[in-house]
């Protein structure tokens, strides 16, 4: 592709060179420089790549994007663009290069502080079940046609993340579905992207501090300007702060919420638990009129739900296909059941830490269950404030602890539950629980000493797919371990 074609919508000023130059591909990792590519200058939070521009030049790149001045007059051979941000500049350049590819599918963008993750799951199950070919980038990674790829940022940076769109296209995909982040929007990672729908789930502090946020009112305003950039907002109308988030939005708004005046509006909240489901059904009104059961657990899914029901009918979706999509979706990692047994239920969730192991077991202990048994370790080379928060709040949430190993990495294990111990006894001097440093066997441990109506959490790995054990990652994924093991055993 030519320069000039891949400039195309990027204000700019050719400092040198001719915008005729052939470009092959779009790079920012010095590293990657060789002929016929293009090298973006980026002023990161730790280093600047303008210091690099001068090599690539001598490595043959055929063109370079700076954002500020700097003296290549010695290497005429190479064309150099200035633009007033190279991130920016980035973003629309990736989107040329592979076809503007977001301009050929519906675009979804969810934004705030929590539920970003299950609520677009929630969503990607309501279009799948409405025959929708849905491609999903998010912190669980990029699933789309039955595939599925790790990402480094809840959001990627824009060059992937108009790749990825453009394998959408290609593998057939007729709707993007992504968790829009703070840092995504401020960073330019998502510059150039117009969605037919943004969605705002709630929004707490977060992400303050040293290379992120200055403040909650930046954070609260980045994260507002996804509003500006969608055709339909739906947003929940109950949070404090969507009337300053809002503030300058320029798309029409859908609300859901618990407030009277909400477009779809939850009544009727309750609890529901058999041996393979563990969730809430609840009535919506407004808008319109109608019952939804949701296969997870706690007040928190009905406002996620509230968002996906909300974005269906943006969207035109069949009442049938909103039903069939919030009942069967599952969030791998994310209060995540495992049917092995119909004494007991068990579920694996990401939580590990003392904040989210409060909210899981503050949701769990809802449902009124025979006992609350939670599996948990912390992992090593960490903070040892985690593990005494975490005990802490087991000694008191839970009837029984079963201590084990999470990624020890290059601690020792009986060291980490020794910590977690002053923790326990912090938070009740009587607490009931056992040691068990390998975590298979904890698990195993878990199933054989179940009682009936018990509720069993086990938490801290979700969904990952390995135990790192003195450094050394081995697979472990505990679904399918649970699985196994009830089949060995043949457990009903």
């Amino acid at each position: 592709m030519k320069l000039e074609q891949l400039l195309e919508g990027v204000p700019f000023t050719l400092a040198q060179g001719s915008l005729d130059t052939e470009i092959s591909d779009i790079i920012y990792d010095s590293r990657k420089a060789a002929p016929g590519l293009l090298f973006v200058c980026i002023v990161g939070t730790q280093r600047d790549s303008h210091e690099f521009a001068a090599d690539c030049a001598a490595k043959g790149v055929s063109a370079l994007v700076i954002q500020h001045d700097i003296d290549l007059s010695a290497m005429p051979g190479v064309t150099v663009v200035k633009v007033e941000s190279s991130r920016y500049a980035m973003a629309l350049m990736s989107a040329n290069l592979f076809g503007n590819p977001s301009r050929k599918m519906t675009m979804i963008g969810v934004t705030g502080t929590k539920g970003k993750t299950t609520t677009t799951h929630m969503i990607k199950s309501v279009l799948e079940a409405a025959g929708r070919k849905v491609g999903m980038i998010g912190t669980n990674g990029i699933y789309y046609m039955g595939r599925h790829k790790e990402t480094a940022n809840t959001t990627p940076e824009s060059y992937e993340l108009q790749k990825t769109f453009r394998e959408f296209l290609d593998a057939g995909c007729d709707t993007a579905l992504m968790e829009v982040s703070s840092q995504g929007l401020m960073m330019d990672r998502v510059a150039g992207v117009h969605y037919n729908v943004g969605v705002f789930t709630n929004l707490s502090p977060d992400h303050i501090g040293p290379g992120e946020h200055k403040t909650f009112e930046e954070y609260r305003s980045w994260k507002g300007q996804l509003f500006k950039r969608c055709d339909v907002g739906v947003v929940n109308i109950d949070d404090e702060n969507t009337e300053a988030l809002l503030e300058g939005h320029t798309c029409r708004l859908v609300t859901y919420g618990r407030a009277e005046q909400a477009d779809y509006r939850e009544t009727g909240f309750e609890l529901l638990r058999t041996h393979d489901f563990l969730g809430v059904k609840f009535h919506v009104t407004g808008k319109d009129e109608m019952d939804v059961k949701v296969n997870m657990p706690g007040e928190f899914s009905v406002y996620n739900a509230l968002a996906a029901l909300a974005v269906g009918k943006v969207l035109g979706l069949p009442d049938q296909a909103i039903h069939d999509g919030l009942g069967k979706c599952v969030v791998k990692g994310r209060v995540e059941l495992v049917p092995i047994s119909k004494k007991f239920t068990i579920l694996l969730d990401y939580a590990h830490n003392e904040v989210s192991t409060e909210s899981l077991l503050t949701t769990l202990r809802a449902y009124k269950p025979h006992r609350l048994v939670v599996v948990f370790g912390c992992g090593g080379n960490r903070s040892k404030l985690r593990r005494y928060g975490m005990g802490e709040i087991c000694a008191k949430m839970a009837d029984f602890s079963i201590l084990t190993e999470d990624n020890n990495r290059f601690e020792k294990v009986e060291d980490i539950l020794a910590d977690i111990r002053v923790g326990m006894n912090k938070g009740n001097p009587d607490a009931k629980f056992v040691e068990i440093p390998d975590r298979l066997d904890a698990l195993h441990y878990a199933v054989d000493h179940a009682q009936e109506g018990d509720l069993i959490a086990v938490i801290g790995k979700g969904h990952e797919t390995y135990r790192d054990r003195e450094g050394v990652k081995t697979p472990f994924l505990e679904r399918e371990l649970l699985e196994e093991y009830a089949q060995q055993i043949g457990l009903e």
